[in-house]
């Protein structure tokens, strides 16, 4: 009877730890992220008064079975299910996120590591992203100069850092022309047809450099005239910087063979470049003027003795013959190292020159190549001449066969610094001239004397726009958990990435309280580094939380079975109670 009191004891003991892990899932019906638990009983233990025996052939009796009596029950194993996902709840905060799949939020309050499905987050006042419920901080992997993720250790998202409220400025690096010039269009017969086109310089200032498109007694062919340069109060600030549009021809790296013959590009209207480095020029009167880059001597020119050499390099658009040497310089190879040569040295020597193998080469003799030319060939002017095919109305040329030209400004004051001086938002020199501005997209047809020719900012990929300083409008969380900013400016920033973990056993992990939990021996390790969430398949919802995943049906069906185990066991322990009476009442 000693037995049987004991065994109800202990049946009156697990079905109250049952009773206490329903009371705990029922409490937490509506905690966010919440993963409900279940009990199971196993048998205690045995007391076995007569051990089992085998069959006996000798005395021909069979084999009997043990004989046991069982001591009660206990609570076997507490099983988290974990795997289950909760309901949604949508609640509109930005920064509400739901997780999907086995991955698991990492948040660190300063005693290391912890674990979540909790996605309650918010942003505190140094502008990191942290847990509502405990001020946890979220921790994924920041970005590199570049403003890619680097999947490195991670560490607290400050995503609105001082550094993240702004978006640097960026210079105009490119700008295209569309539309369509029509030769009747009274604006372009009369002072021209004004082309605004809207620039950034490296600090995100604003300018408007102003064109006007003027038809010439040739037909197709029209004068491309840069009015001036307007700040952005529309001030015009020629005073200041000066403006200057020219065409060029860059540098091939990877052009296999040497060049073949020159382009006139960068000479001045009316010269041309001959086979054998001089230019030339038809006058007025019939005659030639010749200029030679092997000229000595000075010449009259406006009453003052000049340099000839200049003279020849300013028919270039060069102020002086040292300036054209450092800037024409022939490229000649391949790969990324080629070898360069003062272009005025070649044409010096009538275009004969040594290619990198050591044999002789001349620039003109070398059928269908072209002319390298490592930067670009000022031309010095402002004015363009674009010339339009006069069958199909597409741009035929500027200057020579060139679909583009190049915008560019310095200083009056040349100790002064240059916000134009083509550098990256990382600081690097692109190697640029200018504003590179593309003209393909033009046409010279009939539009019922409307030109609709027009200047944009960027390349038709949208490439080189530039752009003022930007500030922080919005934050937006992409499903795989990387974190934009958005600024008025139009530009979006890569602020961080939100880690997640993964455990092979994600049951195995040990709950905490605050909706936290932390890395077991029988969970897994976590390696401090964690793992893209869209990597197996997973995702994160903004605006969405995932509730409790506890079933109240299931529940309150446990509570049923539960309390009718608790009265069976209170059963045992009141009829073992009225067995011993009756024993003690036989000395009466």
């Amino acid at each position: 009877m000693m037995r049987s009191l004991f065994a109800g004891v202990a049946g009156l003991k697990t079905h109250q730890v049952k009773m206490d892990v329903i009371g705990n899932n029922i409490a937490n019906v509506n905690t966010v992220g919440y993963k409900s638990q279940s009990i199971n009983f196993s048998e205690l233990m045995y007391q076995t008064t007569q051990a089992a025996s085998g069959p006996n052939p000798e005395n021909g009796r069979a084999g009997q079975n043990a004989k046991q009596i069982g001591l009660g029950v206990q609570s076997a194993a507490i099983t988290t299910n974990i795997e289950l996902q909760g309901s949604s709840q949508n609640t509109g905060n930005a920064f509400d996120l739901r997780i999907s799949g086995n991955n698991f939020f990492v948040v660190n309050g300063g005693d290391g590591n912890k674990f979540t499905r909790d996605g309650s987050f918010y942003v505190d006042a140094a502008g990191n992203l942290a847990m509502s419920s405990n001020g946890y901080n979220v921790m994924g992997w920041q970005t590199d100069k570049n403003g890619d993720i680097v999947q490195d250790n991670v560490s607290k998202l400050q995503i609105l850092s001082e550094a993240n409220m702004t978006s640097p400025p960026q210079l105009t690096s490119r700008a295209t022309m569309n539309g369509i010039i029509d030769k009747n269009d009274p604006q372009v017969l009369g002072d021209g047809r004004v082309i605004n086109l809207q620039i950034y310089d490296n600090l995100g200032y604003s300018y408007t450099a102003r064109f006007r498109m003027i038809g010439t007694d040739k037909e197709g062919a029209y004068s491309l005239e840069l009015d001036k340069l307007l700040d952005s109060n529309n001030e015009d600030v020629s005073g200041k910087y000066e403006a200057s549009i020219f065409t060029g021809s860059a540098v091939d790296p990877n052009a296999s063979t040497p060049v073949a013959k020159a382009k006139s590009y960068g000479l001045a209207d009316g010269w041309q470049l001959q086979q054998n480095g001089t230019i030339t020029r038809q006058n007025a009167d019939g005659s030639t003027t010749t200029r030679s880059p092997q000229d000595t001597g000075t010449e009259q020119v406006d009453g003052k003795d000049v340099n000839k050499l200049d003279l020849y390099a300013q028919a270039w658009g060069f102020d002086s013959y040292n300036d054209m040497k450092t800037q024409m310089v022939y490229t000649q190879g391949s790969g990324t190292d080629p070898v360069a040569t003062p272009l005025t040295t070649i044409l010096a020597n009538g275009g004969d020159y040594t290619d990198p193998d050591g044999n002789a080469a001349n620039i003109f003799n070398v059928a269908s190549k072209t002319l390298n030319v490592d930067g670009y060939i000022k031309s010095g002017g402002t004015s363009l001449i674009v010339n339009y095919d006069q069958l199909s109305g597409s741009l035929r040329g500027i200057n020579g066969n060139n679909q583009s030209f190049y915008l560019a400004i310095k200083p009056t004051d040349e100790s002064a610094d240059n916000p134009f001086n083509m550098k990256n938002a990382q600081g690097d020199d692109m190697g640029k001239p200018g504003i590179k501005v593309d003209m393909s997209n033009t046409t010279n047809v009939n539009n019922e004397r409307k030109s609709t020719i027009s200047g944009v900012s960027g390349d038709d990929q949208g490439f080189g726009t530039g752009w003022a300083v930007g500030s922080m409008t919005g934050v937006s969380i992409q499903p795989d958990g990387k974190i934009f900013g958005a600024y008025d400016n139009g530009q979006t920033k890569l602020l961080g990435q939100i880690a997640t973990a993964q455990f092979s056993n994600p049951a195995g992990l040990e709950k905490t309280s605050d909706n936290l939990y932390q890395a077991t021996l029988n969970s897994g390790k976590f390696d401090g580094i964690g793992v893209d969430v869209s990597s197996d398949g997973g995702s994160m919802s903004t605006g969405v939380l995932e509730m409790s995943n506890v079933d109240l049906s299931a529940e309150f069906t446990s509570l049923i079975t539960t309390q009718r185990g608790f009265q069976a066991n209170s059963r045992i322990i009141t009829v073992s109670d009225t067995l011993l009476e009756e024993l003690v009442n036989l000395k009466r």
